[in-house]
């Protein structure tokens, strides 16, 4: 409902490009993360490429909207299922707002997921296996009954057009309509590439089809949901729809065509997705933060693996985080801070897989984005532009949390009496450039309290070519081959896949082309 509150029949258009955008942006990391398959991949990777300071940014931006991901699912699944049980949500009737019981059972439903975690991948798979095909069957079922049941095309040409907000409403939608949030779940297939199975092929093939699947269930769900709205519902506007009784979306359609039995099916999808989202983000996010002890920012005895090789003390750790979420934070403030933190940590996809066609030209890649640099621009592009739509106040929100970041991995290499030298901060120059160009474009934009300055599609042009000048920059400042491959050589399994013989030139950044994708080194 929110996308189609921020842009109509057009909200369609919206997901298609969010969907577009996050495949070319996970592509980036298809390849990567089959070259060198480690837990926690978005805290680690960047460390192949940029170095120690790199890798503790992304990380630690990472890391804070992983620990937000668990409570805000549990948090969506439990106010579905305050419907039935009343006492779960706050008297004040505010959406997604839990009672000090509710609060409770949302800490002890995410006890379990850690515990579930703790019993090692298998179990977690099996668990998680059984849920994705619930959370495949249930919307499509609710969409093709939908679309059987009652469809007006009008709806998607009256009450002001298809595109009653224009641009600027499709390209919020993506951002702040929940698009970006159902898509980033992709980010579990990189965390968890050090427990995979043939991971060079598995990886492209689960982040692909993943996504590929989402789109098309997404879209057939959005086209059905704009096509059932009665033109009560649409009678003061998209951005005024209202259903009564404090019904979700879909529920308050679905009861308005009078089908109880369809209002059940929706209600278990509605428990069951997110409490499968949460668990695999707990097994997800325990990957992460044992990938910051690797990283020296996190005390080393947080990873420390269980005998299931689980890094149970991490997950205990993000479970009291968790915790803090719940108790503490508003559920818009997790969301907010959710995507924009995850979204910049991905940033490093398309630089990463530039640099390690130079880095690393001599390992064979299963898996090749083609056309490196375009491809590669377009996805910082895209990761760019989710950025600057989630608004200025997300901005300054994930920008304050990078400060607490640096501040805490400054005193934690003060009190290992560290040489500054040794954390490769030279390497992390571009952050800084792209961090003040991006939020001086956030504050003068249209989205989230900006000034309205700068408006479509002067923004886009000024997002992509921020974006060209930053992936060029961060190419620059990549690791020489020899610091690259020295961390390479610290990976477990590194001479298990298989590499040609050759002596490892000193190259510069810029001398990788479309052409040069497809020439043997």
């Amino acid at each position: 409902m929110i996308t189609a509150k921020l842009a109509g029949p057009a909200s369609i258009v919206s997901w298609a490009l969010g969907g577009v955008g996050m495949l070319v942006l996970a592509m980036s990391f298809a390849e990567i993360s089959s070259l060198i398959p480690v837990a926690g991949g978005i805290a680690r990777l960047p460390m192949f490429s940029h170095g120690k300071f790199t890798a503790m940014i992304m990380g630690w931006t990472a890391w804070l909207g992983y620990n937000t991901a668990a409570p805000i699912e549990t948090i969506a699944a439990l106010d579905y299922l305050a419907a039935y049980f009343p006492w779960l949500r706050d008297s004040s009737g505010e959406q997604n707002a839990l009672s000090i019981v509710g609060m409770f059972v949302a800490a002890g439903v995410m006890i379990f997921f850690t515990v579930l975690n703790a019993f090692g991948v298998q179990a977690f798979a099996k668990a998680n296996t059984s849920i994705t095909w619930f959370k495949i069957a249930i919307p499509s079922v609710i969409a093709i009954a939908l679309l059987y049941l009652k469809f007006e095309p009008r709806n998607f040409t009256d009450f002001g057009g298809f595109m009653p907000y224009g641009w600027t409403g499709v390209f919020s939608a993506i951002s702040t309509g929940g698009i970006i949030f159902s898509f980033i779940g992709f980010r579990h297939a990189i965390d968890m590439a050090g427990e995979t199975k043939k991971p060079q092929v598995v990886i492209p093939l689960a982040l692909a089809s993943s996504l590929l699947l989402c789109l098309v269930i997404y879209e057939v769900l959005q086209i059905a949901f704009v096509g059932a709205l009665s033109a009560e519902h649409l009678a003061n506007g998209w951005d005024n729809i209202r259903f009564s009784n404090h019904l979700g979306p879909l529920a308050g359609v679905i009861v308005g065509l009078g089908v109880g039995w369809l209002t059940i099916i929706l209600y278990a999808g509605a428990v069951l997705g997110p409490l499968g989202a949460g668990l695999i983000s707990t097994g997800s996010n325990g990957r992460l933060a044992y990938a910051m002890t690797e990283n020296d920012l996190f005390p080393s005895w947080l990873g420390h693996l269980s005998i299931k090789r689980v890094p149970l003390r991490a997950m205990c750790l993000n479970l009291l985080v968790g915790f803090y979420v719940v108790f503490f934070m508003r559920f818009e403030e997790a969301v907010a801070l959710n995507s924009a933190a995850i979204i910049l940590s991905f940033s490093i996809g398309p630089i990463a897989v530039y640099t390690f066609r130079w880095q690393h030209e001599d390992r064979l890649r299963k898996f090749k984005l083609p056309c490196v640099q375009l491809m590669g621009i377009l996805g910082l592009w895209m990761a760019s532009l989710v950025i600057y739509w989630s608004g200025w106040q997300v901005f300054k929100v994930m920008f304050v949390s990078i400060i607490i970041g640096v501040v805490i991995f400054g005193i934690h290499v003060a009190a290992k009496k560290e040489h500054w030298r040794a954390q490769q901060i030279g390497h992390a120059f571009w952050i800084f450039p792209y961090l003040f160009g991006l939020g001086w474009i956030s504050y003068l934009g249209s989205y989230g309290n900006g000034l309205k300055v700068i408006g479509f599609p002067l923004d886009l042009i000024l997002v992509l070519a921020l974006s060209i000048i930053i992936f060029y920059l961060a190419s620059w400042c990549a690791l020489s081959v020899s610091q690259a491959r020295a961390y390479f050589e610290e990976v477990k399994g590194y001479h298990e896949t298989p590499h040609k013989l050759c002596v490892y030139p000193e190259r510069t950044p810029l001398q990788v082309t479309c052409d040069e994708d497809k020439r043997e080194p």
